[in-house]
Order: C-alpha cells, then structure tokens, then sequence
C-alpha cells in the first residue's frame, strides 16, 4: 500500500482492566489491519491527545456514547463506529434485584443505560469523557455520535437493524463479523473428546446468564467447567452462581489461550445462554476447535450461527438443559468449517478496510 491508511481506534478507559468481547475485536482487528498494510494505533478514550497524524477515528460500543463525544468535538475528524450495540434492558428490567432492579424496571432502556453511566462514574469504576453527557443525557448522545459518523460496522444486519430501529438515523454500513484467530483455535490431534465436558468461557455477570445454566446442570452427568473472571461489579452475582452449585460445577478463573485451547479440545459443548449476544466470541473460538454450540435465542445469534447451532431460551432452564442434552447427542453440524471458512480476523479486517477507503474518498 503505496498511502497507508492512519488510523486511531479508540474505545473504553477499561478495555484492558475489565477485558471482554470488545477487547479481543479491537486487538484482533489492529493486528489483522496491520498485516494488510495499515497504520494503526489503538486508544483508550482517556489516553489519546493527539489526531493529526491519523486519517480517521475509530470508536467501539455506542452504548458508551460519553467516550466518543469529546473526540467528536475536539478532533473535528471523520470517524466510523463499531456499535456493539448491546441490549442489556430485558436482563436489567427482569433479573435485576435490589434498589437497582426497582429502579431500572420504571426507566426506559436509554434511562438504564444513562444510570449505569452516572452510576460507574461516581464510584470511581470509569472515567466520564464528555461532561456534555450529563445534560445531553444518554439517547440523546447515541443520536448525535450516529448523526455525525462517517460510517457504521456492525457484527451482523440484524444489529444494525436493531439500531435504526430503535434511533431511526441511516447510515452507510458495512457488516464486519466477528472473527477467530484460526492459527491458534484449531483442532489438536490426539486429545480425546469427554462427551459430558461443558464449558462455559464469559466474565461472570447477570448478562452472560451463568446462574440459569448451573441451575439448569445441577447434580447431571454433566461437568460444567465456568471459565473467566468475576465482572468488578456484580460481586453478589458471582457468590450466589458459587453458592448454589454442585460438585459437578467448577469454577476455573480466567485462563491464558494456551490452556483454554486445551479445554476446547476436551470439550464437548460450549455453552452461553446470554440473555443478549451481538456474536458470543467464545462460542466462535469453541466452534473453531470442534465444539458444539449452545448459544441464546436473544440479540444477533441467529444470523451468526444459523442453523448450526443450539438455541436456548435464557429464561428457562428446561430450554437450557435440553438444548445442551441435544448438542452433546448431535451430530456434527458444519459449524466449524463456516467459521473456519467466514469469521476471521483476516475477513473482518478486509471488510474494515473496504469501510475506511470510503470514508476517506467520500468528500
């Protein structure tokens, strides 16, 4: 590439300190555009100072519009952004407890999220960007970071659908799927497959719905291995998923590639009853290794997975049980092949770059 593209991507303050989904697409997608020959460097909000050398702004998650406003003004630059337009409103109105339960069930889902904002602000968990945020209010701040963006990049159609349906501004878009590192989430020879190995691999949290799931596999055959980190903010969450499981559940803490790659291989099903999913980058990377899938009913799943998935219905522990009975008994439904084939990093950043060139061409 004779003119190499420059440019900034930038998300979340704590996009390594409370790591998750995004934080894999954003590292992921930098190092695949890289190797296509462009420049890119990758922000925290609070970190970035200067936007001169870069043709283009790239923000992450919509949903956090107060990180993306002060940049907006002060750069003056064309940006793109990926939504990650996540719907936490159905999870919070319906599963929440205590004051915020209450509270959340009598806001609209912009309220919720305008809360929650305020809310990790003042007890020193995230750093407030914008104060415009705070008279602008949350839907508000989406409308006016989509009404300037250059370009949208959601996961999937459906996502962007969800989003126009729910702020009404079109935008000029184009899908970038979420991807797999095939290099490292591959098949390895010789390790057996143990049929009543779950694995569940997700920050524990209300969303992500590991309460059903123990619910659901209480004292079954099954050995439900949970794997990763305890979401800094829902602690209660976390001691009542260890409170009521049995001996076939383990909670294994977060684990290094290295050794998840071996428990993917043992596996026989992965397992995320989210009562919401854009893609579920887990339930990707399990696949890759010959996983079968069980993934929510909720959010973006079924244009991700198709028919080679395992549907379940969060709310229900039956519907999650017998969704996990019938992918460890299915046959082999391609899923590895289609992603294998389809979501790379290599594919997603392709489609990326597509996205960038227009943006830089279009006066």
């Amino acid at each position: 590439m004779s003119n190499p593209l420059k440019i900034a991507m930038i998300a979340r303050a704590t996009l390594y300190r409370v790591p998750g989904g995004d934080t894999v697409q954003v590292v992921q997608t930098a190092e695949a555009l890289r190797r296509l020959g462009c420049e890119v460097d990758v922000f925290t909000t609070d970190t970035i100072k200067e936007y001169a050398a870069y043709d283009l702004l790239h923000f992450f998650n919509i949903i956090r519009p107060a990180d993306i406003l002060c940049h907006i003004k002060r750069s003056k630059k064309k940006y793109l952004v990926s939504p990650v337009y996540v719907e936490y409103s159905e999870y919070e109105q319906t599963q929440r407890k205590g004051w915020a339960g209450w509270l959340f069930r009598r806001l609209s889902p912009d309220g919720i999220e305008y809360v929650k904002t305020i809310y990790r602000w003042l007890r020193g968990r995230d750093k407030l960007m914008s104060f415009s945020y705070l008279w602008l209010g949350h839907r508000r701040s989406v409308l006016h970071v989509l009404k300037y963006a250059s370009f949208l990049l959601p996961n999937s159609h459906n996502e962007y659908d969800r989003l126009l349906k729910t702020y009404g501004i079109k935008k000029p878009y184009r899908v970038v799927p979420n991807g797999v590192n095939t290099e490292i989430f591959s098949l390895i020879p010789g390790i057996p497959r143990n049929p009543n190995l779950i694995v569940c691999a997700a920050r524990i949290e209300g969303i992500k719905n590991q309460l059903n799931l123990i619910r659901a596999l209480n004292g079954t055959r099954f050995q439900l291995k949970i794997v990763g980190d305890e979401a800094p903010g829902q602690p209660g969450y976390a001691k009542t998923c260890r409170a009521i499981a049995q001996p076939n559940i383990e909670f294994i803490g977060p684990l290094p590639q290295s050794q998840l790659v071996h428990l993917y291989a043992q596996a026989s099903v992965h397992v995320l009853p989210s009562w919401f999913e854009t893609t579920g980058l887990s339930s990707l990377e399990a696949a890759s290794m010959g996983c079968a899938v069980v993934v929510s009913n909720k959010g973006d799943t079924k244009e991700i997975f198709s028919t080679r998935a395992y549907y379940c219905d969060p709310a229900s522990e039956e519907s999650i049980r017998e969704a996990v009975e019938a992918a460890a008994a299915g046959s082999d439904t391609g899923l590895r092949n289609r992603v294998q084939q389809t979501y790379t990093w290599t594919k997603a950043a392709i489609e990326t770059v597509h996205a960038y060139r227009f943006c830089k061409n279009d006066p």
